[in-house]
């Protein structure tokens, strides 16, 4: 596994020496989504009893924030291993697709992590936040952001220049997760968009991972695991199989 912890030292590497684009810019957007929307709401919406609509949107903000920056850490890191074609000394490298697809996956959960941590912590100044459900939390964070780094990956090696990573990410993954609870809940919607967003599989993110800290949630928290444990398994089998192939990266 020596490969292995090479490259995903060197994934953490190329994030953590731009900290302040990759972390610190993520962090500084989340507050400024929290300062308005809050400001903007706080004395006309309560979803939950008992709970102000600012403590009630900040777990989606966190989710929001690791899975935006789990996907662009993987997906950033292969278009620019191509464009720049430094890509090859990681292919010919005696690495198989399983370490391949561990490491980038792994640096992109962990900068995911890093990112929700500081989103967390940046809000204790404007919330006490309870924490119900630790391991749950723990669990959610994983399989959600494993996905989006999976997806990630995908995007990385589909997209041939970054106008195209940039539609992948424009009108698939801001949709999903903006239009996923985070700043709302679903049961304010009418009937057709309620059922619409049952079939969003960020939703059971967002909503599975604030139930963690609230015990409440739109829907039951086990069906939420489920889908966000079944979505791990199929898009993360889907990426091996794609990188066992060498979809556009070795053919």
């Amino acid at each position: 596994m020596t490969g292995f912890s090479t490259l995903l030292y060197k994934e953490l590497l190329r994030f953590w020496k731009v900290a302040f684009q990759t972390i610190l810019a993520p962090i500084v957007t989340a507050m400024l989504y929290l300062l308005i929307f809050s400001h903007v709401l706080e004395e006309r919406v309560q979803v939950y009893p008992g709970i102000s609509y600012t403590t009630f949107l900040v777990p989606g903000l966190v989710m929001m924030s690791m899975l935006q920056n789990a996907f662009a850490n993987s997906s950033s890191s292969l278009i620019q291993s191509k464009i720049t074609g430094n890509i090859v000394f990681v292919l010919v490298a005696p690495l198989s697709y399983l370490e391949f697809f561990s490491a980038y996956l792994m640096a992109a959960v962990i900068r995911g992590v890093v990112v929700g941590i500081g989103v967390g912590v940046a809000t204790v100044w404007f919330t006490d936040l309870p924490l119900m459900h630790p391991l749950w939390l723990l669990a959610l964070t994983i399989l959600s952001t494993g996905i989006l780094a999976a997806l990630g990956i995908i995007a990385g090696m589909w997209a041939d220049k970054f106008d195209q990573l940039a539609a992948f990410q424009n009108f698939l993954i801001m949709p999903l997760t903006f239009l996923s609870g985070v700043f709302y809940s679903i049961h304010s919607l009418p009937p057709f968009w309620q059922a619409t967003s049952h079939w969003n599989p960020v939703f059971y993110m967002i909503d599975g991972f604030r139930w963690g800290f609230f015990g409440h949630a739109d829907v039951a928290p086990g069906l939420s695991l489920l889908v966000v444990a079944a979505c791990f398994v199929a898009i993360s089998g889907f990426t091996l199989l794609l990188l066992k192939r060498g979809y556009k990266l070795r053919h």
